[in-house]
């Protein structure tokens, strides 16, 4: 793992590889651990693959309050400049989709390809708001444990918690690791998002949908909103996976995404 000091915190990623930079960014509430399979595969691929820890989670700074997605953004943003990269290909799952697409709103021409893994470009409704900061507000005051234990069996599919122990038991690990006051300042934060469905219609670098095929957070009918107006993107929907196909279905999901990647070049 390295460190860097930027945006007054300190942002631990893992950086592995040579070659044309990956960065891939964790949804909540989880670390840059998520990516580990893919951190593997691709940087013995020929990629430099760059996971970060976002602010409030992992090994980076905890913020207390309100974390906007454009703060998130400008951490990649900062951390970019950091290692010096001028292009990279960005990836998200999940609240790492949408700070994917906030990146592209402030900074189009540092990103030449995007991933966009089980998540969604509406932006929040008013019963959205009151619930994720209910979830804010149980969090701080109760930790991290009981959100965690209700959320597993939807946080990869409900067949997967006794069929996969290990991706369950490390699913279960990032999220009870995750430090309370980070992810509800998270929720917070994603409470007050902006719209990104008029943005799908102006990105015009090669893009990659993905969702699994039992995500009950983020549907396969959100994943189809979003590719039907990506004009010349890839939608791949992964049998046999909730939310964390990247984990669930690691070998499968791999595979698409190497194939995408090799029609960068």
């Amino acid at each position: 793992m390295s460190a860097a000091d930027l945006n007054g915190i300190t942002i631990g990623y893992d950086d592995q590889g040579n070659g044309a930079p990956l960065v891939l960014v964790h949804g909540h509430p989880f670390d840059r651990s998520m990516w580990s399979p893919q951190v593997t595969a691709f940087a013995g691929e020929g990629w430099r693959v760059i996971a970060p820890d976002l602010r409030g989670y992992g090994v980076t700074s905890i913020v207390a309050g309100i974390t906007p997605l454009e703060t998130f953004a400008r951490d990649i943003e900062a951390l970019l400049d950091h290692l010096e990269l001028d292009e990279v290909v960005l990836g998200g799952l999940s609240m790492g989709g949408q700070i994917v697409m906030e990146c592209y709103r402030l900074f189009p021409d540092r990103i030449r390809g995007l991933l966009l893994a089980d998540t969604f470009a509406q932006g929040e409704t008013p019963e959205g708001k009151v619930s994720r900061n209910a979830t804010a507000d149980r969090l701080l005051a109760e930790g991290m444990g009981g959100y965690a234990g209700e959320s597993l069996a939807k946080m990869i599919a409900s067949y997967n918690v006794q069929a996969m122990p290990v991706v369950a038991q490390h699913v279960y690990a990032m999220m009870t690791g995750a430090p309370a006051a980070g992810a509800a300042a998270a929720l917070r934060g994603r409470a007050e998002r902006t719209d990104y469905c008029e943005m799908l219609t102006t990105i015009s670098v090669p893009t990659l949908v993905v969702v699994g095929r039992d995500d009950e957070f983020t549907p396969v009918r959100d994943a189809e909103f979003m590719h039907e107006r990506i004009a010349g993107s890839t939608l791949a929907v992964i049998d046999g996976a909730g939310h964390l196909p990247n984990l669930e279905q690691m070998a499968d999901f791999n595979d698409t995404l190497r194939r995408f990647l090799h029609t960068l070049g």
